[in-house]
């Protein structure tokens, strides 16, 4: 009576996907040229943004302030209202600011990472 003592079980199609992504995740992660491609893409499309967002909504903020102060809504007097167009122009500056803000931010990332795109398309399209 010499039996192997074996024990076998087969999982359907839909669990073996799952339990292949489920391993996917706990492997060593390796990023092929396409994905490093990608990713710089990614950087160099998004770089700027939060720059120009933060001097865009600063910059409102100053200027609902300084319509606060024009139109007498704190105090009162030709000084709060001297004030507060002042302090408005100062919040219209930032909100212009935020544009330039992104170019210059968004080319010298660009010039940066230009060099490692460009040799990685050319990696990838097969042109010397």
């Amino acid at each position: 009576m010499n039996r192997e003592n074996t024990f076998s079980y087969k999982y359907s199609a839909k669990e073996n996907k799952e339990v292949q992504e489920i391993r996917k995740k706990y492997l060593p992660q390796s990023e092929s040229k396409l994905d490093e491609l990608k990713r710089l893409d990614r950087v160099v499309q998004n770089s700027g943004m939060i720059e120009a967002l933060c001097a865009g909504i600063g910059g409102l903020l100053v200027f609902g302030l300084g319509m606060c102060l024009a139109m007498q809504i704190f105090a009162s007097g030709v000084l709060v209202i001297a004030l507060g167009v002042i302090v408005g122009m100062i919040g219209i500056a930032a909100m212009m600011a935020a544009y330039p803000l992104y170019r210059a931010v968004f080319d010298k990332t660009k010039a940066k990472y230009a060099p490692r795109i460009l040799a990685l398309t050319e990696e990838l399209s097969g042109e010397a």
